[in-house]
């Protein structure tokens, strides 16, 4: 439908090393992944975490209304058959599919799906998946507790549930995600569905051992006939990349996401090199700034950070070049990307000429919380510091588990932060975290308010003529460069190394490690058999 064209992620030029040969796929055996963006997992109620590292589990665990098709750049019908649009393009009457059960054993109806969006607009807990769901009309008013149901949802029978939205978007880009997964409405009231939590996908949960793994295993009911392919699946938490590389060496994991150093390492290795995957992720790093601590609230202060950090230095000396320039939000994988666009120029002169007009001629001080992760973490501030140093801008180094800075991040609990964001697959929904509507717990981290912005984005939103609703989101895109809410600092390229009998990856431009796992298989030389 909509934004089709982000299949250009095809012709970037990202390779998947290994062939994809025509082979039967193989039942049985154990496909053993790593969760390699911290210590732990956040949370087994996946619609209280944003983070990546959740998601992984959650995509053999849960389904949501859509599914994304790495092959064709988008994401497809997946909890129902059809999708029936009228009313100028705002109502969408989905036919559910009457084969899905939950892990329980129970079928899932319409009442499962209006009380998960339902669940997931309660104002008081601050649910992050609320962005998506707020698109759909009267969201908000629960949410602000004006409403205890979401008035958009109309349940039509069991298995059609009628959905009016605010705007003319394809739902699909909202829906997709484990953040919008549907629970059984009746078990997932229940206390004691956090230590067993029960979803639709295609493998049921086994346990949890805190800091160290999910088991889960195949799901005989799963509505896709004969999948899922593999008995069991192993998602391990390994934070460490030197963890990651000798448990891959000595072949202990069947995935292990690739930092700069290793990428080096792996792609000079006879043996590794034919085991990478990569891939233009929609994801944009950046440092965050806190409007509420004086300095950061003057848009001329974080422009000089912009002219002060000479990034494509720290890209290409500290990243390895696994990463693609930021000029502002939208990667270059997203409808709306403008390749005119120049990035920030490294000019310190320019830099402290913008403080001196902001009142910051002698500099001042800040409070910079980071992770330890080494592409967009401890490293990258670390090389940075120096650089702000020269024209007079201290930062203090706060250092917190990757874990606790989603929650700093959520709460604004910073004077500035280092992390990695979604930024597609929809330039719309992407932009709109920008929106002063739009909370900070959803993604909105900056508080970034601003009228203009606002206005272009709404009038986007109601946009009949695609090349029109692209050129405003554009210009949107283009405000957000001279707002400098942030320091653009890179785009990033996903680096997975995949063992040789890991079969049926896809190119996950959204997330690499997201991986629809009933398509994975494994053949007769993995040592999991």
């Amino acid at each position: 439908m909509m934004f089709k064209t982000i299949a250009i992620v095809a012709g970037l030029g990202l390779a998947l090393s290994a062939t994809a040969e025509a082979q039967t796929p193989r039942k049985g055996g154990t496909i053993r992944m790593t969760a390699p963006y911290g210590s732990s997992f956040t949370s087994l109620d996946i619609h209280t975490t944003q983070r990546a590292q959740d998601e992984i589990y959650a995509k053999a665990l849960h389904r949501s209304l859509y599914i994304w098709n790495s092959a064709e750049g988008k994401p497809v019908l997946e909890l129902a058959k059809e999708d029936v649009v009228s009313g100028g393009g705002l109502v969408h009457t989905f036919k559910l599919r009457d084969d899905a059960y939950f892990h329980s054993g129970r079928k899932m109806t319409a009442d499962d799906v209006i009380w998960s969006y339902n669940r997931i607009m309660d104002g008081s807990k601050a649910y992050p998946g609320a962005r998506y769901v707020r698109v759909i009309e009267g969201a908000a008013a629960v949410e602000k507790g004006q409403a205890k149901e979401i008035s958009g949802l109309k349940k039509i029978d069991d298995f059609t549930i009628e959905m009016k939205l605010t705007e003319k978007v394809d739902p699909g880009f909202y829906f997709f995600t484990a953040l919008t997964s549907i629970y059984p409405a009746d078990e997932a009231a229940k206390e004691s569905f956090i230590q067993k939590p029960i979803g639709l996908g295609p493998f049921k949960f086994v346990e949890h051992v805190p800091g160290s793994r999910i088991v889960l295993e195949r799901w005989d009911r799963f509505y896709k006939p004969g999948k899922p392919y593999a008995d069991k699946i192993v998602v391990s938490v390994m934070g460490e990349a030197a963890a990651r590389d000798v448990a891959f060496r000595n072949k202990e994991i069947d995935t292990s996401v690739l930092g700069p150093a290793q990428y080096v390492a792996y792609q000079s290795d006879a043996e590794l090199k034919g085991t990478i995957v990569e891939v233009a992720e929609v994801f944009t790093r950046y440092m965050g700034m806190n409007p509420a601590f004086k300095p950061f609230s003057d848009k001329r202060v974080r422009q000089a950070i912009n002219y002060a950090i000479d990034t494509d230095l720290i890209i290409n000396k500290l990243v390895k070049g696994k990463a693609y320039r930021a000029t502002s939000w939208l990667p270059l994988t997203a409808p709306g990307y403008d390749k005119t666009m120049k990035p920030y120029p490294y000019d310190p002169a320019k830099a402290k000429q913008l403080l001196t007009e902001a009142g910051y001629a002698s500099g001042f001080e800040f409070e910079w919380t980071t992770s330890q992760n080494e592409s967009w973490g401890l490293p990258i501030v670390s090389a940075v510091i120096p650089m702000l140093d020269k024209v007079g801008i201290k930062a203090k180094v706060k250092q917190v588990e990757t874990a606790v800075l989603a929650e700093v991040v959520r709460t604004g609990d910073y004077q500035a932060f280092i992390y990695s964001q979604a930024s597609g697959p929809d330039p719309q929904a992407a932009l709109k975290c920008f929106h002063s509507a739009t909370p900070q717990s959803a993604c909105n981290y900056t508080t970034f308010k601003n009228a203009e912005f606002d206005k272009i984005i709404d009038e986007a939103g109601q946009a009949d003529d695609m090349a029109k609703r692209i050129q405003l989101l554009q210009k949107a895109n283009a405000l957000l460069y001279e707002e400098a809410p942030v320091w653009f600092f890179n785009y990033n390229k996903a680096v997975m190394a995949v063992q040789p009998w890991l079969k049926g990856i896809q190119l996950n431009a959204t997330e690499l490690t997201h991986q629809n796992v009933e398509d994975l298989w494994v053949d007769e030389t993995s040592p999991a058999k």
